[in-house]
This record gives structure tokens, sequence and C-alpha cells, in this order.
């Protein structure tokens, strides 16, 4: 029995890299999706983030929960509406987005204390953290590498163009494209053609 538990810790093992990889594909996607199509990209994370606005209504209403889970759910997306407003450009250190990271902690901190207490099955618990607390931040969060690839604009230097500052502008990109691009480089194999 204990070589058949060892197989059995392995095999779970195995299943989460591939649903890890599964996941980093599809965000992978995803983010490509945004930056080819960025007007239909806000217009879907603003419906998105409005949807979950009314289901917090409807949990309050027929699942009667708390009312500080609620108000800091509604904080939380009403942030996010702040965000999107100047989409596709996100600063990290733009207030809203730190008050929805904040808000993201506490509504994770008030959740996993809620659910301990109630009688809720796992499905429901599943349901509640897909799209009342991670549905919106990630798509905001894939939507992020959006601003790197967007045309340049020049401010600060009138008397240059803005093809020659993007140009001569070295420095690296932080988005969550580039990261899963330098991933794809440094730890998937390169195939290379074959000449027949």
């Amino acid at each position: 029995m204990l070589f058949l538990t060892l197989l059995s810790y392995l095999a779970t093992l195995i299943q989460l890299c591939f649903l890890t990889v599964a996941v980093a594909a599809g965000l992978y996607y995803l983010a490509e999706l945004v930056e080819e199509f960025p007007s239909q990209g806000k217009r879907i994370v603003w419906w998105m983030n409005f949807t979950v606005l009314l289901l917090y209504i409807l949990l309050w209403i027929f699942e009667s929960f708390p009312i500080h889970i609620i108000a800091c759910g509604l904080l939380a997306h009403l942030c996010h509406f702040a965000i999107i407003s100047s989409f596709p450009f996100a600063s990290i250190e733009s207030p809203f987005m730190i008050l929805a990271l904040i808000f993201v902690v506490v509504n994770h901190y008030l959740a996993f204390s809620y659910f301990p207490n109630n009688n809720n099955t796992l499905s429901e618990i599943l349901a509640y953290f897909t799209l009342f607390l991670w549905l919106v931040p990630l798509s905001l969060f894939v939507s992020l590498s959006l601003s790197d690839t967007s045309l340049p604009t020049v401010a600060d230097q009138p008397d240059i163009d803005a093809v020659s500052s993007y140009l001569s502008n070295k420095r690296k990109k932080y988005g969550f494209l580039s990261l899963l691009s330098y991933a794809k480089e440094t730890v998937l194999p390169i195939r290379t053609k074959k000449g027949f």
C-alpha cells in the first residue's frame, strides 16, 4: 500500500505541473488577444466587472452574505472601474491600483475566515473565489502587458519625434507578456527547421 500511495503523490505532482503549463498557456493566449484587440478587451473587462458587481448584490440578497464581505468586494470592483478608465495604461504606483491590490488581500482574508465556519460545498467555494475574487483582477493583470507594446508618445522632449524616442529607449519591459515570452524562450525547447 505504501508504494501505491507514493505513486499517487507522484501522479498528483505531475498533474499539477500539467495544470500549471495549461494555465500559463491560456494566460499567454489571453495576453496576445488583449494586445491584438485592446478596445474590445477594455469592453470585456468592463462588462465582467459590472457583472461581478451585480453578482455581489444578488449574493447579498439571496445568500445573506455578511455585509462587510459584500462592502469590501464592491469597493474593490469600484477600484477596478477606476483602473479600467485608463485602460490600457495602468501604473502599478497609481492609488487605485494599490487600493485594488490591498482589497484583493483583504477579500481573500475575509473569504478564508468566512467559509470554514459555514457549510458550503467545494464547488460553491470555488465559484465564489473564481467569479468574485479572481476573474477581474486576473483580467487586469493579463492586460497590464498591453501598455508595453502601445504606440510611443513623447511629452518631455518636444524636439525628438516619437519614433526616434521609442527606438532609442532600451529599457527592459516588465509586463506579464514579456515574462511569459522570457519563460517560453528559456524553458521550452527551441525547434529548428530541417532542410530536406
